[in-house]
């Protein structure tokens, strides 16, 4: 089993590292083309709804992709293929309805997310949400079927298949390059660019779901019929986890309409957000995938009462390699902000005012980078224990406690005409809005499981959190010291060179501190970075 997982994660993390490096690429581009400037910074609100779908119902452990391999994964080809053609007729009714709202009712729904935009902002942001409306469609129909392909223990093509949506984006950018030039900055061209940006999208999302087919087949699991079949124990079963998993992931969505609803008021926030957002979501994604996708159906294998100590294991396993990986990431990111992003994105359209913007947003990220895979563990355990409801109170509960913080830390209208009293932190008072609501829904789910299962070696597990946590921070300023004090080279290679040494001497500090601390994990992680068995 041990060694099963470790090629899984291998696969996964190979898979999903060479998408998450296309996505970065991706993003340079469009910084190089548009920087923080009017086409993409609408196209942050145009894709708030399309996006929330993609990423909701066709994500890597999303509702749709965990349901089906909770499900499938338990069945044989013939009954899954059935299962998946009827969950797929189902589906696609219904997002082909959503698709259609999108066009007609772009303009109300772009009013409703972002209020606060000008009316060029606005137009833009409208024509974009239209192009991208079809995302809706093919985004359940991508979450199925890679849940049906991991499932059958088909993990690379679902983890590399992001990398296709990045290339139309690129080459969609690109196109737009090769007509217009440099001129691509300039207002007068703002609609069309944000028009290449959004359909260049859809076809990317398009490509994601095309180059599902052929694999499903050669599984026998893909059938080219509508099925309606509601009373199949299997499709039953996969609506009794995905509607409430759905609900779940969706309030957390709706925090994104909240917090780019205080956003819209702050010009270029939402771009600035796009960009740092991507610089934590490569490496958490990377990880995230490595560690989630091959523990989801061992989670679901695990749910009979005499397997319960290896289920706390694995749970520990889960929490704690995704502590030990993303403490001191997120110190990175707090200490070497600016470098980091001047490192990824100064160049073209993108200027030294944009690089201090984004950097204030991903210290801020930083902060929060190991409660957001934290979260995803405990979320799904619930899953794979037939739960979907106690993710679901608590997502609910977190929309209420965003819009609160929110207007605490940025600023904003209230109702009644209450005066509240607000700390005014502007773009980065969004991000720890909403790290904010993921710790304590972190801690309220832990809490929770740990009355499912009847308790957990918590006092344990937060000592040796405790201790990653000081090594993390001892790294981060390790990473800040090095990176002012020292008078580094100027340019690119300049940045390159600061980047790595720092990043490298701290990193060093981390592993040395967390291994004489004596936490299994980090022990773990280093055999692994250095391709040995641990001790």
């Amino acid at each position: 089993m041990a060694k099963s997982l470790r090629r899984i994660a291998l696969v996964v993390a190979v898979a999903t590292a060479l998408s998450k490096v296309v996505g970065l690429l991706r993003q340079q581009v469009i910084a190089a083309a548009f920087g923080v400037g009017a086409a993409y910074d609408a196209y942050n609100y145009a894709y708030v709804l399309p996006g929330f779908l993609l990423i909701l119902l066709g994500g890597i452990n999303g509702p749709f992709h965990s349901a089906m391999v909770s499900v499938l994964s338990r069945r044989d080809r013939n009954e899954g293929a059935h299962v998946l053609a009827a969950i797929n007729t189902m589906v696609g009714a219904a997002l082909l309805a959503v698709t259609l709202l999108l066009i007609v009712a772009a303009g109300p729904l772009i009013t409703l997310v972002a209020p606060g935009l000008d009316a060029s902002r606005h137009e833009l942001a409208v024509e974009q949400m239209r192009w991208m409306a079809p995302m809706a469609l093919f985004a359940g129909l991508i979450g199925l079927g890679f849940g049906a392909l991991n499932a059958a223990d088909e993990f690379w093509l679902p983890a590399v298949s992001p990398l296709l949506s990045s290339l139309a984006v690129i080459g969609g950018i690109g196109l737009l390059w090769w007509r217009l030039g440099s001129a691509i900055v300039l207002p007068q061209w703002a609609m069309l660019g944000g028009i290449a940006l959004a359909a260049s999208t859809t076809v990317g999302a398009l490509l994601q779901w095309l180059i599902q087919l052929p694999a499903l087949a050669k599984q026998g699991l893909h059938k080219f019929e509508l099925v309606w079949d509601w009373n199949h124990p299997g499709v039953k079963e996969v609506l009794a986890v995905m509607a409430p998993a759905t609900l779940s992931s969706g309030m957390l969505q709706i925090n994104v309409f909240v917090d780019l609803f205080f956003a819209s008021g702050i010009v270029g926030a939402a771009a600035g957000l796009g960009y740092a957002n991507l610089l934590v979501q490569t490496p958490l994604g990377l990880l995230s995938n490595a560690l989630l996708v091959p523990l989801l159906p061992v989670y679901s294998r695990l749910t009979a009462p005499a397997d319960r100590p290896e289920l706390v294991a694995r749970i520990r396993q889960g929490l704690m390699l995704s502590t030990a990986s993303m403490l001191p990431l997120g110190a990175l990111m707090v200490g070497l902000a600016v470098p980091i992003v001047r490192l990824v994105y100064e160049r073209g359209a993108f200027n030294q005012g944009a690089a201090q913007m984004v950097a204030s947003l991903l210290m801020a990220y930083g902060v929060g980078m190991p409660v957001y895979l934290a979260r995803d563990v405990l979320v799904r355990v619930f899953y794979a224990l037939g739960d979907g409801n106690t993710p679901f109170r608590w997502s609910v509960a977190g929309i209420g406690m965003n819009v609160c913080f929110d207007w605490f830390l940025v600023g904003g209208p209230t109702p009644w005409g209450l005066q509240l009293p607000a700390l005014n932190f502007g773009a980065p008072g969004v991000v720890l809005a909403t790290v904010s609501v993921n710790l304590i829904t972190c801690l309220g789910l832990t809490w929770a499981l740990a009355g499912r299962l009847g308790g957990l070696p918590l006092r344990v597990w937060s000592r040796d959190s405790l201790l990653l946590l000081l090594a993390a921070m001892a790294a981060g300023c390790v990473a800040w010291g090095l990176s002012t004090w020292v008078a580094w080279p100027t340019g690119f290679l300049g940045l390159l060179l600061q980047n790595g040494l720092c990043a490298g001497l701290a990193l060093a500090t981390y592993g040395l501190i967390g291994a004489l601390a004596g936490v299994p994990e980090v022990r773990q992680l280093l055999a692994m970075a250095g391709r040995r068995r641990p001790a």
